[in-house]
C-alpha cells in the first residue's frame, strides 16, 4: 500500500470551495483537451476520494473518463449540462437534486471541463436559487471573489434564469415538502457505491 504524500493524490487544478466543506468545484480531473493526463487523472480523483467527498459530480455533456470513478473507488453523478439545454426547466431540476445532496450532509465535488464562465454562473445561479445569496448581482460578486476573476455574458446569463427560476413559482421552495420535479435530472450515476 503506498504511503505518504502519494497515497493523497493531487488536488485538482482550479479548486475552489463554494460552500466550505460542502460544496466544491474544479476542472475535468486530468485535464481537459490536449491537456489532459491519465496519471494526473489519477492522482486527482485519489485526492478527491481521501478528502471525504461523497460523489464528483460531472456536470460535462459527455461521459468521458466516468469509469476512471470506479476504477479508484469514487461515487460519481453525472448532470449533463449542455449549452443548448433550456435552462428555465434545466437549473431547478439540477438544483432541487444538489440541494437534496447537500441537505442530506454530503460533501460535494463539481466539474465542467474548465472553471470558466459557465462553471461560474451555474454555481452563483445556485446560491441565488437557493436565497443563500438572494440578490443576483451579490451571487456574481461572491462567486467573481471566490474565483478571483469577473463573470462575462454566460455566466451572467445563467445565473438571471436561476432567478427567473426562484421568482417564478413554477418550483417549489429549496428544501419544501417535494423532492424535486419528476424526473429530476436526467442523469446517471455510478453503481459503485453511489
Amino acid at each position: 500500500m503506498a504511503k505518504g504524500k502519494w497515497a493523497q493524490g493531487i488536488q485538482p487544478r482550479q479548486f475552489h470551495w463554494i460552500i466550505t466543506d460542502k460544496l466544491a468545484i474544479c476542472e475535468r480531473p486530468g485535464g481537459y483537451g490536449t491537456n489532459h493526463r491519465r496519471v494526473r487523472r489519477q492522482e486527482e480523483v485519489i485526492w478527491i476520494r481521501e478528502n471525504g467527498f461523497a460523489f464528483v459530480i460531472s456536470l460535462i455533456p459527455s461521459d468521458h473518463n466516468l469509469h476512471s470513478y470506479d476504477e479508484l473507488g469514487m461515487p460519481w453523478k453525472h448532470w449533463p449540462f449542455a449549452p443548448g439545454l433550456p435552462l428555465d426547466t434545466a437549473l431547478p431540476q439540477i438544483y432541487t437534486e444538489l440541494s437534496n445532496l447537500l441537505g442530506s450532509d454530503k460533501k460535494l465535488l463539481l466539474h465542467m471541463e474548465e472553471v470558466g464562465d459557465r462553471m461560474a454562473g451555474f454555481v452563483a445561479g445556485y446560491l441565488r436559487w437557493t436565497e443563500m445569496v438572494p440578490v443576483t448581482f451579490e451571487a456574481i460578486t461572491v462567486v467573481e471573489r471566490i474565483l478571483g476573476r469577473q463573470m462575462g455574458p454566460t455566466g451572467r446569463a445563467i445565473v438571471t434564469a436561476a432567478e427567473e427560476a426562484a421568482t417564478s413559482g413554477r418550483w417549489p421552495p429549496p428544501g419544501g415538502p417535494d423532492d424535486g420535479p419528476e424526473g429530476s435530472p436526467e442523469a446517471a450515476e455510478s453503481t459503485s457505491g453511489g
